[in-house]
């Protein structure tokens, strides 16, 4: 098993009716820094404990009085997923940034963070700093590439796809799979990420997946998160957002192409490439040997990386 370098505590904050869980990392020289926190937020079925082999790979004198937090969106993780106590069974992509909004009140009030976002998380940042510049410093983004360009003529097509998957969803047609043990979780991550060694899908495992009841490891995400958005991705209104970042921006990519493989034409990453022509202040940088989830696959190398550039 992975043992962490850098503890953390758990926090839940309530934030619009969900009671939020937030895993922070604090310096060993307690109390308030004048260092601007650090905030992670993860991917599409991920959680925030996702970043402790990147967190572990920060040198000590970055850490040194630094506040890192690194929340788990709603539905996903320990944070709930519904105001009325039971399930959500949909997710909009505006309440990422709200809830962040939030967070950031509650964490931050006035101070601008650092903000780093993986997949899901990088397109949620990326917005977000445009939404709102004044609060954020520095802004990472970690293989957020958005979506393949939609037109109006899809929206008939999407609702009608989006209110058949919530019927499947209530027919209970879109649970997600248990596993009889930790180790079958442990398993499932080293298949979808082949440079995932043993004893870090392992600590995985444990904070990605609990227990219920009969004993079954249950991942911790609903399965509302499964269904496609109701809303099209528009890109004119994404690069309006895009021109509003002020915040240096560092786009970090991993040698893997990912685009590639997951949309087969429909979108490249050359594409992404002259979106990000839009940022004013932007940069790309490669990490060799490494896939969509870089902060698995090459933690010192993208620690190092991140560390130069807040610095």
């Amino acid at each position: 098993m992975y043992k962490e370098k850098r503890s953390f505590r758990s926090e839940f904050v309530p934030i619009r009716g969900l009671n939020y869980h937030v895993q922070r990392w604090d310096s060993a020289t307690g109390g308030r820094s004048a260092l601007p926190p650090l905030v992670l937020v993860h991917g599409w079925m991920d959680v925030g404990a996702s970043y402790q082999f990147m967190v572990d790979a920060f040198s000590d004198a970055f850490a040194q009085g630094r506040t890192l937090l690194a929340p788990d969106w709603r539905g996903f993780g320990q944070t709930g997923s519904s105001q009325a106590g039971g399930r959500a069974d949909h997710y909009w992509f505006a309440d990422y940034l709200a809830d962040l909004d939030f967070l950031l009140d509650h964490y931050a009030p006035d101070q601008p963070v650092d903000l780093v976002g993986h997949s899901m998380g990088g397109n949620a940042a990326m917005l977000y700093a445009g939404v709102r510049p004044a609060r954020i410093r520095k802004l990472v983004n970690l293989e957020g590439f958005g979506l393949p360009a939609s037109q109006p003529g899809q929206a008939p097509g999407r609702y009608a796809q989006w209110m058949d998957e919530l019927k499947s969803l209530h027919r209970g047609e879109l649970a997600l799979k248990a596993y009889n043990d930790v180790g079958g979780v442990a398993r499932r991550l080293m298949r979808t990420n082949r440079r995932l060694s043993p004893d870090k899908a392992n600590w995985l495992a444990s904070h990605w997946a609990r227990p219920d009841a009969a004993g079954k490891w249950q991942i911790l995400g609903e399965p509302a998160h499964k269904i496609t958005s109701a809303q099209l991705y528009r890109v004119d209104e994404v690069l309006e957002i895009y021109q509003r970042i002020s915040a240096p921006t560092l786009a970090i990519e991993a040698s893997d192409d990912s685009i590639a493989t997951w949309w087969r034409g429909k979108y490249s990453l050359a594409e992404y490439h002259e979106r990000l022509k839009q940022v004013p202040h932007a940069q790309v940088v490669v990490i060799q040997d490494a896939g969509h989830m870089l902060h698995h696959d090459q933690p010192a190398q993208l620690a190092r990386l991140i560390e130069d550039f807040l610095s």
